[in-house]
C-alpha cells in the first residue's frame, strides 16, 4: 500500500493491493479484502467489510456494521446507512462452491441506502435514488426513485437533495 494521506484506524485490517484515496477514513475493526479500491474523501465507519475486488467511488459515506460482498460496485457520492448487507449469491449453500455465480450489484452516483437494509445481488440502482431503512431489495431501481419495505417496491420519486416531489 503505497504511502498517501488517508487515515486507518489501528485496529483495521487492510489486505494485500487495496487502494485507499486521499482524505479517506477508514474507522475501527474494518477490513478491506484483497483488491478492494476506496476512492477519496470517503468514510468507513466501525466495522465495515468490504469484500475482494469491490470498488467504492469518491466521496462515499459508509455507516457502522456494514458489509459489502464481492461483485458491489458503488459509485460517487452514495450514502449507505448502518447496518446495511449487499448479498452476492441468490441461493447459497455452505456446502456449494458458488464463488463463480456471484452476480453484480451497481450503485450508481448519489443514491442513499436507509438502515438495516438488504440489497439482494443482481440489480441496479440508479442515481440519486433512495431506499428507506428497514427495506429488503429485490428489484432493480430506476434513478431518483423512493423504494421502500419488505420487499421494498416504488413509492415515489426524490430529487437529487433526497426529497419527496411525488409519492405513490
Amino acid at each position: 500500500m503505497p504511502s498517501t494521506n488517508y487515515f486507518v484506524h489501528p485496529t483495521a485490517i487492510i489486505d494485500a493491493d487495496v487502494k485507499i484515496g486521499v482524505h479517506t477514513k477508514i474507522w475501527h475493526f474494518c477490513h478491506l479484502s484483497e483488491g478492494a479500491e476506496i476512492g477519496e474523501n470517503c468514510t468507513l465507519g466501525q466495522n465495515v467489510f468490504v469484500g475482494k475486488n469491490v470498488k467504492v467511488g469518491n466521496g462515499v459515506k459508509i455507516q457502522n456494521n456494514v458489509s459489502i460482498f464481492e461483485g458491489v460496485e458503488i459509485k460517487d457520492e452514495v450514502f449507505v446507512g448502518p447496518s446495511v448487507v449487499f448479498t452476492n449469491i441468490l441461493n447459497p449453500r455452505s456446502f456449494i462452491d458458488r464463488k463463480h455465480e456471484f452476480l453484480k450489484t451497481i450503485v450508481h452516483k448519489g443514491v442513499s441506502i436507509g438502515a438495516n437494509t438488504t440489497i439482494v445481488c443482481g440489480n441496479e440502482i440508479g442515481e440519486f435514488a433512495f431506499i428507506g431503512a428497514g427495506s429488503v431489495l429485490t428489484k432493480s431501481v430506476k434513478p431518483f426513485e423512493l423504494w421502500y419495505g419488505n420487499p421494498a417496491i416504488n413509492r415515489g420519486k426524490v430529487d437529487e437533495k433526497g426529497e419527496i416531489i411525488k409519492g405513490i
